[in-house]
């Protein structure tokens, strides 16, 4: 079990960051395990949310030099789809990142904000911030749990 709590985190940066992107993967789940390895749960936070908004920067700029042809082929995310949050995120703006967590809505929120080009670090932020507290309840939860 130590061995899991200590290389485990290799992997949980690595599922928190292929989950970040737009393959559809559970980091959750291998957080969870980390910590019944007995991770630390501060540490088991950081290097998730660190490799989950990497994951999250790689889909954003993925939106930000594609097109539409490759965002439908690639993304799996229809042009229309794009237009048609294009209101609320001119409205939320960098704000709208802070959903990111959401199954579904929130890859197309940050291709969205790479597509229409708002304000990368600010989306970096507010992304890395709903990231965080995503894993910060999943986690606090399993440590409750164990």
């Amino acid at each position: 079990m130590e061995a899991l709590a200590t290389y485990g985190l290799i992997g949980l940066f690595v599922a928190a960051f292929v989950a970040g992107t737009l393959i559809p993967f559970n980091s959750e789940i291998v957080l969870s395990a980390v910590l019944i390895a007995g991770a630390d749960l501060m540490t088991a936070l950081v290097v998730a949310t660190i490799g989950n908004s990497l994951g999250g920067l790689v889909t954003y700029y993925m939106g930000h030099i594609g097109k539409p042809e490759w965002l439908e082929k690639y993304g799996k995310v229809k042009h229309e789809k794009l237009v048609q949050i294009q209101p609320q995120l001119n409205r939320y703006g960098p704000a709208a990142a802070t959903l990111s967590f959401v199954p579904g809505l929130g890859n197309v929120i940050i291709l969205g904000l790479g597509f229409f080009r708002i304000a990368p670090f600010w989306s970096f932020l507010f992304m890395t911030f709903g990231k965080l507290a995503r894993y910060a309840v999943w986690g606090y939860m399993t440590d409750l749990v164990i």
